[in-house]
């Protein structure tokens, strides 16, 4: 009666999203897979890429039947273990991983690989559901906090050294969810200055940047009311905003890698390099811009039967939709994006359990991060970094990590008419 009521009970608008999301990607990598192969081939041969994404997706459909049938509470009970086991993956690479293109981020196992981080994401929300779901967390104290920010900065902390700085990016999608909870908004009113510091100091002068944060905090300061006035905060926040001004010129030089730095300057147009590093994003632009309204037709991509666009399979798989589909067809697959996340979020929402509502904006999150900086990146409004689109990237480890995070959640949520 369990299984019969959780299969009853599923939001199927929600599979019906990821099973269209899941088909188109694949559609997009047979696409962009095709300048690659000389002469005919099978849409079934296992050792192209499209092949073995096909296994992949083949491979999703068990997993997905054992996240559903093991009962939701096992992921509540056991989230502080599932987290543990997936902390040690992430630890076992520095001594077992397989490293590839400078990434020591995989476990080779013959010639498939397994990158943990993957599934990392699904393990941390896990984690983080179970700690904000204790009845005597609040995050108004300040040791809450620090406490729900370390279950965060253990994986990141992991990740970054591989190096891999796309997938430790995707953690900053948990403070949104922090927020929900009760975080204080400086939190992010904190981070969002800090981008602007930090993008402001590649372009302008230290000095310059120093002078209009003392003039804006002068101005807040005389226009507060007398009561609220605090001279001390003001001053220890223009000294704060001073030395992390004076401190970026050194993180950038120092701990950014010169490919991140190259990067950057293009980005700001401080370089153009569009047949070094900036070739990726070029042509990606070109690609996206020849496609116009209505694209030039599943198959007949120019760029992307030429090879023009490297990576075209993973990170930059969204060029195939704009060059072949054209707006109209980008705009599609943007919406089935948007309606599936804004869908997990009324289904978090309606959760009678706080862990099941907590996980639930996790995943949310997680695949808003992963959508908007991927297609942000692929435009050239955003660096390379290295972060795939959900259900349509090359990859087994992403396939299978996305499809563990989302069914995870929809099991939660088919359960929820048990949980009185």
């Amino acid at each position: 009666m369990r299984n019969q009521s959780v299969t009853n009970n599923l939001d199927w608008i929600s599979v019906v999203i990821y099973l269209i999301l899941v088909i188109l990607g694949w559609l997009n990598i047979y696409s962009s897979s095709l300048s690659s192969i000389e002469g005919e081939t099978s849409i079934f041969d296992f050792s192209q890429i499209y092949g073995k994404q096909f296994l992949f997706i083949l491979f999703s459909i068990p997993i997905i039947f054992i996240v559903l049938s093991v009962d939701a509470k096992f992921y509540e009970k056991y989230s502080s273990i599932i987290f543990a086991v997936s902390l040690l993956s992430l630890v076992g690479l520095f001594a077992f991983g397989k490293t590839i293109a400078g990434q020591r981020c995989w476990y080779g196992i013959g010639s498939f690989t397994l990158q943990p981080s993957e599934f990392a994401k699904a393990a941390t929300s896990l984690a983080l559901a179970k700690y904000l779901s204790d009845v005597q967390v609040n995050l108004k104290d300040f040791n809450r906090q620090v406490q729900a920010l370390l279950i965060l900065a253990l994986p990141v902390l992991l990740i970054l050294p591989q190096p891999d700085p796309g997938s430790a990016l995707i953690y900053s999608a948990f403070i949104l969810v922090l927020y929900r909870e009760g975080l204080p908004s400086w939190y992010l009113w904190t981070g969002f200055i800090a981008i602007v510091l930090f993008v402001m100091a590649l372009m302008l002068k230290p000095l310059v940047i120093i002078g209009i944060a003392l003039a804006i905090i002068i101005f807040i300061y005389y226009r507060s009311r007398i009561i609220n006035r605090n001279w001390i905060l003001s001053a220890i926040i223009f000294a704060g905003i001073s030395g992390f001004v004076f401190s970026v010129d050194y993180v950038f030089e120092n701990v950014f890698k010169q490919h991140h730095r190259d990067r950057f300057n293009i980005l700001l147009g401080k370089e153009v390099d569009m047949k070094g590093v900036g070739y990726n994003t070029n042509q990606s632009e070109i690609a996206i811009g020849s496609g116009g309204w209505f694209g030039k037709g599943y198959l007949e991509g120019t760029q992307t039967k030429g090879g023009f666009v490297p990576e075209q399979h993973t990170d930059y798989i969204f060029t195939t939709v704009g060059e072949e589909w054209g707006f109209l067809g980008s705009l599609f697959v943007i919406a089935l994006f948007v309606v599936l996340i804004i869908r997990i979020i009324y289904l978090a929402e309606r959760q009678k359990t706080k862990f099941s509502r907590v996980y639930g904006y996790c995943v949310a999150g997680i695949l808003f991060i992963h959508f908007f900086v991927n297609i942000a990146m692929v435009v050239g409004v955003f660096p390379t970094i290295g972060v795939p689109l959900p259900f349509f990237s090359y990859g087994g480890s992403g396939l299978w990590g996305f499809t563990i995070l989302l069914f995870i959640f929809l099991k939660m949520d088919a359960n929820k008419v048990n949980e009185w």
